[in-house]
């Protein structure tokens, strides 16, 4: 051990003086590249290519190169090589800087630019389409065992403000290395083709490559200005809705099981959504997992609809479209004709229950008189005859023994004179 620490030491030094030789003299000056170029090789995309200057001082130094893209969107990085892949649109045109640098912890050293440029490609303002839109969906492919899934591709767009009636449009898409033209369109009531379908291409719907797409046209009347669009896979994939919803209920407990959508991500890489409708009270609970399984707490008197939906998880992508939900599930008891019934049951009860207190309380304050008194009979002639004939006897018997009870006393009077 102390044999090798001055031999260490002496290492350390001498790494220090190569480093020290190799930094760059401040007085060095760095050339820009030479036969910068660009070159289209594919719809939105092109080739960068250049060569170091050749009165360019080496120095035992390693030369970089710092890209510039001015337009159509301003980007910059830094490369090793002399050529350089870009993908971009080109129907704004398409003009880029490239320059040498050297770099250190204490400084950056640069050479002049070196500029290229490609014109935007002829055409009249307002003959290009507009509002693109495209959409990918995967299909399982039962007749190929090396691509068991395929993807279709379907665009739409709108004509040319200012396009001419007889405009005919035609639409390519490149995915990597492979460019296609499309061979179905859909057409407007003046037969211009404003929509295309792919119903088998080759994008690999795991695949991380930017789709682009190309439209150009043909017209009698004027040059038809041709328009181009990147695309990121994850943006426009349509993923398919989860297969084989069940949904079970044990007394108060549902349960909801699926299987992952049609597509060549595996069953890890999916989050999913269930949507749980109360259609009693309307309620609606929405839950977001990443399991194909949820078991929930539910009222065992209502009915209730069940729909999942599914998306690629941010583990296996970028994070992109929902899928559509899959078909509702209908489960529990319809509680619509019974809560009817009840509804009346309980209105019947209500009444007779009001009209029973009613009664109580005109009972009770001796208001059924009061609001209803009785209404007198009418006079019966027969009934006045029997009673007045009647009384008019009663009266003559009393009458007569009335005058007999007084004419016994004096008749005694009477006859006692005359007899004298």
């Amino acid at each position: 051990m102390i044999i090798m620490a001055p031999v260490l030491l002496i290492l350390l030094g001498a790494t220090e003086i190569l480093q020290a030789d190799l930094l760059p003299d401040d007085k060095i000056s760095l050339l820009p590249p030479v036969n910068f170029t660009i070159k289209v090789t594919g719809l939105a995309q092109v080739l960068l290519r250049w060569e170091p200057n050749p009165d360019q001082e080496q120095r035992n130094v390693n030369l970089e190169y710092q890209v510039k893209i001015n337009a159509p969107k301003d980007d910059d990085y830094e490369t090793r090589i002399t050529e350089s892949k870009c993908v971009t649109i080109l129907h704004k045109g398409f003009s880029a800087s490239v320059r040498t640098i050297l770099q250190n912890d204490h400084s950056l050293l640069a050479s002049s630019w070196a500029s290229a440029e490609l014109h935007a490609p002829p055409g009249s303002p307002g003959t290009s389409v507009v509002n693109l839109t495209c959409t990918t969906n995967t299909t399982a492919d039962n007749y190929s065992h090396l691509r068991p899934y395929q993807v279709s591709l379907h665009c739409t767009w709108l004509v040319g403000t200012d396009a001419p009636e007889d405009t005919q449009y035609f639409l390519y898409y490149r995915y990597g290395s492979w460019t296609e033209e499309c061979q179905e369109y859909s057409k407007d009531s003046m037969g211009r083709n404003i929509a295309c379908w792919f119903p088998r291409t080759f994008i690999h719907s795991r695949g991380r490559d930017w789709l682009a797409v190309l439209i150009n046209g043909s017209s009698k009347h004027s040059a038809i200005k041709p328009f181009d669009q990147l695309f990121a896979l994850h943006a426009i994939d349509q993923i398919n809705p989860p297969l084989n919803v069940t949904a079970e209920i044990e007394g108060t407990r549902l349960s909801i099981q699926w299987e992952k959508p049609v597509s060549a991500f595996p069953i890890h890489c999916f989050d999913y959504e269930v949507k749980i409708h109360n259609a009693r009270n309307g309620y609606l609970q929405i839950e977001k997992m990443m399991t194909n399984a949820f078991i929930s707490i539910i009222d065992d008197l209502s009915k209730y609809d069940v729909q999942v939906r599914a998306a690629v998880s941010s583990m296996c992508r970028e994070a992109g479209l929902w899928s559509e939900w899959s078909q509702p599930i209908y489960v529990g008891k319809d509680e619509h004709k019974p809560l009817r019934e009840w509804f009346l049951i309980v209105l019947m009860a209500t009444i007779c229950f009001i009209l029973l207190i009613l009664l109580l309380i005109c009972r009770i304050c001796h208001l059924w008189i009061k609001l209803f008194p009785p209404i007198p009979a009418p006079k019966s002639n027969i009934k006045d005859l029997f009673v007045t004939a009647n009384y008019e006897k009663a009266g003559s018997v009393e009458t007569e023994i009335e005058v007999i009870s007084y004419i016994e006393k004096p008749g005694v009077e009477t006859l006692e004179d005359s007899v004298f």
